[in-house]
């Protein structure tokens, strides 16, 4: 394999600290241990660019593998070899249980299917994680047998164990000096290469899908849900990168073993690992009545109790399933959260405790040959001994006096997405004294806003009365221009929906004329120094050039009244013309070009689903609309919620059906400032 630019940068920033991700692909299908226990080992042999070191260190891994992996019908020749020799050092998930009978813990080591090998209580205080659900660790196995003669004896003990995961105090200082070399492109492509997928093949959306999944590693208690298409490795992160995340698939979620066992006191899951991930969510149910309420708890809390006693743990949740159908049939027949089990997919309650919705049909059905990478990456026992010391830290000082969020966003909301960009920051800036330009925190701050609005927006559906301000925004700095935020899937370009255009751009109706029909259209204007408009369409319609005409001499002419003073002569307008419909003629666009221009120099949006209607002459009046009924037809069918008219159209409009008078709010101006007022958000 070739090296690339990010491969040399990576092996100088990291050395001895990087694996080639097809090695470990190769030996993680000829054994059955999961990816991060085959890394363990790459990592310690074969963290090198170097060929014929790597060639020497996979000698020794495959050797390793051979001699310590239990593969299926292997079990009793591993017993015999112990029996013959004394004792034989295996790889395998550890678990332990109390023997009250006796007094003394029992070990389980599944490969060799062993359920009552004797363990000191010493290790298990050690590595309580095995009275859970077990960890991989490289076994000592030992067989007495003077034991294996007695009544009902244990001649299998263990003698000691070493987890399978890196344990060094400097990995952060580490991590921050490599990550000083790189690009935040450059970072991210690394960190996606570090999990097995190759950046290259991927889009923007689908790599920041890639790291919203990793948010739960470095973020406490953050509770996260993807749905998606099957085959899109939603469940990969959990079970195979890092040992520090347990995957439940299907089946019950006890308390006992999420929470904690009332009877012993042992505790759960959510204590012993830093992320919990159900995997095939739809097929989860809880066993008891008040198990969803016990979960709702700990997710809004962190806290749970047993008895008097309130226990607190950090461990994430993450569920993750499938979408039967594409989303666009989802929302059409329930909402995108339908796939949760029946006791929580109409629970608005639980829904307000997810920090986000990650986007699962923005990722590719993972092709091998295509998706996953045969690059170098970090070794994953490294990565996630970073993530879980990352979990301690904060960078939420790093919003104070550069992002405000907008008025829509409840408490709820807000720790929801400063929980989100926290990780993502911890993600991409691990180092706390490296700078955050402002272009990449606003990349940041939208992709939290998209992934918590995603959620308000299924608790919209479902009890509309009570989410109906789903327009989720933000300020850059104290003097910023609000801008809102949107889920692609509910939200196309060419449609009008409920959400404010940012400044400068409307949607307009031209009134059309005899020989077209009225036409849907969105102008779009910015700002910048200089002075004139410019047309950006080639070639320019000449009805739209003379609508511009109209627009930019009123803004001259009546700039006190509408703009204030801010001087509209000492700005350079650039203003774009996008014909939705058939007609392209941009006849009778002057008074929304007016409150394009105005939007722009304001730094203010206009209201969310509002078309404006209303030709302009030079001298500021407002001509008659021809065909008031059929635009407000038009209006309706398009999705608009508000139409702005000029007061002499409202006669005309008595001759609208019913119907379409129910489905659209009409407001009249008397004037420009008039129309500019009722067409500003407030």
């Amino acid at each position: 394999m070739e090296l690339d630019k990010l491969d040399k940068l990576a092996a100088s920033a990291f050395e001895g600290f990087m694996v080639r991700k097809d090695l470990v692909r190769r030996y993680s299908r000829q054994y059955p241990i999961p990816t991060y226990v085959v890394e363990f080992l790459l990592g310690r042999y074969c963290a090198t660019v170097n060929e014929s070191e790597i060639s020497e260190g996979l000698k020794v891994v495959e050797r390793q593998l051979v001699d310590k992996t239990v593969r299926t019908g292997q079990e009793e020749l591993f017993k015999a070899r112990a029996r013959e020799k004394g004792s034989v050092k295996i790889i395998d998930i550890v678990k332990a249980r109390l023997d009250q009978k006796n007094d003394c813990f029992l070990a389980e080591l599944p490969s060799l299917q062993i359920k009552d090998a004797r363990i000191e209580d010493r290790l298990v205080h050690e590595h309580e994680r095995m009275l859970t659900d077990g960890f991989y660790a490289e076994v000592t196995l030992s067989y007495d047998a003077a034991i294996a003669q007695e009544q009902n004896g244990r001649p299998f003990a263990i003698l000691s164990l070493r987890a399978i995961q890196l344990s060094q105090s400097d990995v952060l200082s580490i991590l921050a000096k490599g990550r000083s070399q790189f690009t935040v492109e450059e970072w991210r492509d690394l960190l996606i290469r570090s999990v097995g997928l190759e950046p290259s093949t991927l889009s923007d959306r689908a790599k920041w899908v890639t790291l919203l999944r990793m948010v739960p590693f470095v973020e406490r208690n953050y509770n996260l849900v993807e749905l998606g298409p099957r085959g899109t490795g939603k469940s990969h992160l959990f079970q195979q990168i890092s040992p520090n995340s347990h995957l439940i698939s299907g089946g019950k979620a006890t308390v006992a073993k999420m929470f904690v066992n009332n009877a012993s006191g042992q505790r759960g899951l959510v204590c012993h690992y830093d992320v919990v991930c159900f995997d095939e969510i739809a097929g989860i149910s809880f066993d008891q009545k008040d198990g969803v309420n016990i979960m709702k708890g700990y997710m809004a809390s962190g806290e749970f109790s047993r008895g008097k006693e309130s226990i607190r743990a950090a461990g994430s949740i993450v569920l993750v399933g499938n979408l039967d159908v594409d989303v666009e049939q989802q929302q059409r027949v329930g909402h995108l959260l339908g796939p949760l089990p029946q006791e929580i997919r109409t629970d608005t309650a639980f829904m307000d405790r997810l920090h986000a919705y990650v986007p699962g049909w923005d990722f590719p059905k993972v092709n091998p040959h295509e998706n996953l990478t045969n690059h170098f990456g970090l070794v994953s026992d490294f990565l996630s001994e970073c993530w879980s010391r990352l979990r301690e830290t904060s960078r939420v000082s790093t919003l104070q006096g550069r992002v405000n969020w907008g008025g829509a966003l409840s408490g709820r909301d807000i720790e929801a997405a400063t929980k989100t960009v926290n990780g993502l920051i911890k993600l991409l800036f691990p180092d706390p004294n490296m700078p955050i330009p402002n272009e990449e925190l606003e990349k940041i701050v939208r992709q939290a806003l998209e992934c918590r609005r995603r959620v308000k927006e299924q608790q919209k559906r479902i009890l509309k009365t009570e989410f109906r301000n789903t327009h989720f925004s933000y300020f850059m700095g104290v003097e910023g221009v609000e801008q809102f935020v949107m889920t692609p899937e509910l939200h196309s370009e060419d449609r009008i929906d409920s959400d404010p255009l940012p400044p400068g751009q409307v949607w307009a109706i031209s009134p059309g004329g005899q020989d077209a029909a009225p036409g849907l259209y969105r102008i779009e204007s910015t700002v910048g120094p200089g002075s004139g408009v410019k047309i950006l369409n080639a070639p320019v319609p000449p009805s739209f050039r003379e609508s511009v005409r109209y627009g930019e001499q009123n803004l001259y002419t009546r700039a006190k009244s509408l703009v204030g003073d801010r001087d509209p002569r000492a700005h350079e307008f650039s203003v774009q013309l996008r014909a939705i419909d058939t007609d392209h003629s941009g006849a009778g666009l002057g008074l929304a070009v007016l409150l394009s221009l105005c939007g722009g120099l304001l730094e203010r949006s206009n209201k969310g689903g509002l078309i404006i209607v209303g030709a302009l002459n030079l001298g500021g009046s407002v001509e008659m609309v021809p065909n008031p009924v059929a635009i407000a037809e038009l209006a309706v069918e398009k999705g608009a919620t508000t139409l702005l008219m000029p007061i002499s159209a409202r006669k005309q409009l008595f001759n609208l059906s019913d119907d379409m008078a129910t489905k659209i709010s009409i407001e009249f101006y008397s004037d420009l400032a008039d129309a500019l007022l009722k067409a500003l958000v407030e």
